[in-house]
């Protein structure tokens, strides 16, 4: 039985900033781990990450930092008071106008600091191969000459000959020691996050992220009864549900939504149905109650909406 891990913590206080990119590009950014992970371990918040290694462009295998968030889920965390959202390129634009000299050469000291050591660190792996390859070797060697069949004339010719091959091969303990203080060049490091350059942003931004009513309404739902989610473009729908976290669990359900009086195509509901049926998920599509948008209680208090939800399987598969 493993012993119980401890919740991850946000790299910041709370409320969280959400980065967007700028006040006319309505996309959201996060860009610290340990951020992402409290976000996913406490309020079940995915995003997707979406960044590559700068050698290796083009890949798009194992994508790394930042991570987008759908905006349903940045309006979500603006909502619980868990985030904030910050123009991200306003933001740094009067960072780097405030900065001093004395604040960049501390920052290039910081990377330089960092660069080296993973430099040390790479050459100490290097070192670390080279040895255990040399004492293999030796290993292999001794065996070699231990062989109970020869005789001392051949275990003799055989040594000499080794000998030969193999004496401009510095011994282990040589390496190690010619190599002990090498001349470390720092390598290049790009941070994946500017608070630890700039001040962290402060909470001036009251605007929420824009959304469409029905889609965040069936987000907030689904969210709220415990799923995750994540963009369902894959499966040609808006949101692949999960009962749990989808490193564990498999999608249940290809979720839709729709205004309450929407009128839609039945081919587009069968269509649906057998896709759904066809990748071993169900066809969910939900609306909030037109009834209940807008009311108030007796005092005075807006009613949330009720959401229903209807799932659909095509029978004939």
């Amino acid at each position: 039985m493993t012993a119980p891990t401890t919740p991850p913590a946000p790299a910041t206080s709370l409320p969280i900033p959400i980065l967007q990119l700028s006040e006319n590009v309505e996309r959201y950014m996060l860009y610290d781990i340990d951020t992402i992970s409290y976000l996913r371990h406490t309020h079940n918040i995915l995003g997707v990450l979406i960044g590559t290694l700068p050698q290796i462009p083009q890949q798009n295998v194992f994508l790394g930092l930042p991570l987008e968030l759908m905006p349903e889920e940045a309006r979500l965390l603006v909502e619980k008071g868990v985030g904030y959202l910050v123009d991200d390129l306003e933001w740094h634009e009067k960072s780097i106008r405030r900065m001093r000299k004395e604040d960049t050469d501390a920052i290039r000291a910081d990377m330089e600091k960092d660069g080296l050591e993973v430099a040390k660190g790479i050459q100490k792996a290097k070192q670390t191969r080279t040895q255990t390859a040399l004492e293999n070797r030796q290993v292999r060697q001794g065996a070699a000459r231990i062989d109970p069949g020869s005789s001392p004339a051949s275990e003799d010719a055989e040594k000499s000959t080794s000998d030969s091959l193999f004496e401009t091969t510095p011994a282990p303990q040589e390496i190690t020691q010619s190599k002990a203080n090498p001349d470390f060049k720092s390598w290049a490091i790009t941070p994946t996050t500017s608070f630890r350059n700039f001040q962290p942003p402060s909470l001036t931004c009251p605007t929420l992220p824009k959304v469409h009513p029905a889609s965040y309404a069936l987000f907030r739902h689904l969210h709220e009864n415990g799923y995750f989610m994540t963009p369902g473009l894959r499966f040609g729908c808006q949101f692949s549900v999960y009962p749990g976290d989808p490193l564990r669990f498999h999608s249940h359900f290809l979720a839709v939504s729709a205004d309450w009086d929407e009128e839609f195509d039945l081919l587009d509901l069968v269509g649906g149905g057998r896709l759904g049926t066809g990748v071993k998920k169900g066809w969910l599509i939900g609306g909030e109650e037109k009834d209940k948008m807008g009311e108030e209680d007796e005092a005075g208090a807006g009613v949330e909406a009720k959401v229903r939800t209807f799932c659909i399987e095509w029978g004939g598969m």
